[in-house]
């Protein structure tokens, strides 16, 4: 199903990604855009804007993601499209904190697991749907960003990687691999390699992988570049970005 006259469901909807594409997927003519998000009132505040709904979820909860996918059913009958989009920077090198760790792996990676947990079984028993999770370029190959950031995308693509594997293709599953958006959050990584991306620019390449259904979608192609090289040569391709982080730390 085209996003037209589709259900849909962000979380991290209130800000950044997440509200682009509410924005956008309610301009094509999306039946109805759940706008969620751990903070109320931004999401009142996007949804009010396009006619929306917003509920307020934390994703690391269990409870609070099955009630959003079940009010969600229960009010509107389906939910084509879940775009499990809300993450968190978390940003920490090698003295990160146990806390910093704790809430990159529950938001990045356990709050698409969650998500799938509660959507993946009714999206097979309506037939189909799509479920996206916003991962990051950090998780293809890793450079100069936090740690735990790096790590928990990683285990977001792999998350996304296992359930396209198991519940494909009624279900179809993909990742989208930005770089650095220009967002609230670019200012947790300092100094970067990429100049960072816009929103639209990356809901740009949303809706076009949506099309497509490639299982990455990359707004912009030297990470699957560097992907692509460093499965040719893994030592080469670790040699080059230890090159280009002493660069920029001695710049």
């Amino acid at each position: 199903m085209a996003i037209e006259d589709a259900t849909v469901i962000i979380t991290g909807g209130a800000s950044g990604i997440g509200k682009g594409m509410a924005e956008r997927f309610a301009a094509m003519g999306a039946a109805h855009v759940v706008v969620a998000d751990v903070n109320l009132d931004g999401a009142k505040k996007v949804a009010t804007a396009i006619g929306g709904t917003a509920r307020q979820c934390d994703v690391t909860s269990d409870a609070s993601v099955a009630a959003l996918v079940n009010d969600t059913i229960a009010d509107l009958g389906r939910i084509d499209y879940f775009f499990a989009n809300a993450g968190v920077g978390a940003g920490g090198d090698i003295t990160a904190s146990d806390q910093l760790w704790d809430m990159a792996w529950k938001v990045n990676v356990m709050g698409p697991v969650l998500a799938a947990r509660h959507v993946v079984p009714h999206m097979e028993a309506a037939g189909g749907g799509t479920f996206v999770i916003t991962a990051s370029a950090a998780g293809l190959n890793t450079g100069p960003v936090s740690f735990n950031y790096a790590v928990s995308k990683h285990a977001a693509i792999g998350v996304a990687e296992w359930l396209a594997i198991n519940h494909g293709p009624t279900v179809n599953v993909q990742a989208i691999c930005p770089t650095i958006v220009d967002t609230p959050m670019a200012s947790e990584f300092g100094e970067v390699m990429f100049q960072p991306l816009s929103v639209d620019h990356v809901v740009d390449s949303v809706i076009a992988g949506l099309k497509t259904g490639a299982f990455i979608i990359a707004p912009n192609e030297q990470p699957m570049a560097m992907f692509q090289a460093k499965a040719n040569d893994w030592d080469g391709f670790l040699n080059n970005l230890q090159q280009r982080v002493q660069g920029l730390k001695t710049d």
